[in-house]
């Protein structure tokens, strides 16, 4: 009998110990790694619809996730090393928006899931085997939508019917403008316009970018936002300054910079439903199996201070179909 409430009193002290043991072992809090090739201050209201979502699925940050930033600022040679020290961390996973970041990621491991938060074209950037079946490591969203590029266009010429020569800028490091680049100009030809392509790396060759353009009298200058972000503010006055009707693929520039016009996919929706897929990478999901997304919402945005600035008047038919009008 004596034997028996020994071994009962022996097992009911060692479940004691272990139990409390293990609840003096805190749970592991997942890491998210942000990866940023421009500056926050650019990127911040997409970052910031990430994390909303993520505060929707149920995430506390400092409680069940927590955050990892770096940023880039722009130059581009940072990225390698600042995935790489993602990868030290041991995050459980990264997100990013630019196909630079992505690419440095992906080279930084092949093992840390990596998601996508928006870029251009995976499958052509060596990023995933296919838009069904990423395979690999990586996954996400992309901003590939057919003939976005000729829309944009087509927009610019119902806008200003007289423009006959469209400068865009554009950094030929970037995979992604190069793609994007190649479809501008295909699509300037169908329209009658004439394209003047002009390539920038750094701040020098925006402001020589600027001067050529209005030396060639350019009707309009479109400029991607992800690349030239940074310099909205100067595009927007020099465009001012010179009369040059601005025009971005995101709303940004519009709302805070005075551009005339955007169209193009809605980022922040697109930073939103990438939360989901870390979500679901947290749930044991893997990348390889989660197709990629492309963009289902699209904005146009039209500033009318902007445009009696420049002495523009604003067709109808483009107003009644702006998702924003800034009066």
């Amino acid at each position: 009998m004596r034997k028996k409430f020994f071994a009962l009193t022996l097992s009911v002290m060692l479940f004691a110990v272990s139990f409390s043991a293990g609840a003096q072992q805190p749970k592991k809090v997942p890491r998210i790694g942000i990866l940023v090739s421009t500056s926050l201050s650019v990127t911040n209201e997409a970052v910031e619809a990430f994390r909303q979502r993520l505060r929707e699925l149920g995430y506390v940050e400092g409680k069940n996730i927590a955050f990892e930033f770096r940023v880039a600022e722009n130059k581009l040679d940072r990225l390698p090393d600042l995935a790489a020290e993602l990868v030290r961390l041991k995050v459980d996973a990264i997100i990013t928006g630019s196909t630079p970041a992505v690419q440095a990621a992906k080279r930084a491991t092949t093992t840390i899931p990596i998601v996508m938060g928006n870029v251009s074209d995976p499958v052509a950037m060596g990023l995933v085997a296919s838009l069904a079946r990423p395979g690999g490591n990586v996954t996400g969203l992309s901003n590939l939508a057919p003939d976005l590029a000729g829309k944009r266009l087509e927009l610019l010429k119902e806008t200003l019917p007289k423009v006959i020569r469209v400068a865009y800028i554009w950094d030929p490091r970037s995979p992604a403008l190069t793609l994007i680049q190649k479809e501008m100009q295909a699509a300037a030809q169908a329209l009658g316009l004439k394209l003047q392509s002009l390539e920038v790396r750094n701040h020098d060759e925006l402001a020589k970018a600027f001067e050529s353009a209005v030396s060639e009298r350019a009707g309009a200058l479109i400029v991607p936002a992800p690349m030239f972000g940074p310099y909205r503010k100067e595009l927007a006055e020099f465009a001012e300054k010179k009369k040059l009707p601005l025009i971005f693929d995101t709303k940004g520039p519009v709302e805070e910079a005075g551009a005339l016009m955007s169209y193009g996919p809605d980022f922040h929706d697109m930073w939103r439903r990438a939360a989901t897929y870390v979500d679901k990478i947290l749930k044991g999901a893997k990348p390889a199996d989660l197709p990629v997304e492309q963009p289902t919402k699209f904005e146009l945005v039209i500033n009318l201070k902007t445009a009696k600035q420049l002495g523009l008047t604003i067709p109808q038919s483009v107003l009644y179909r702006a998702d924003k009008v800034i009066r």
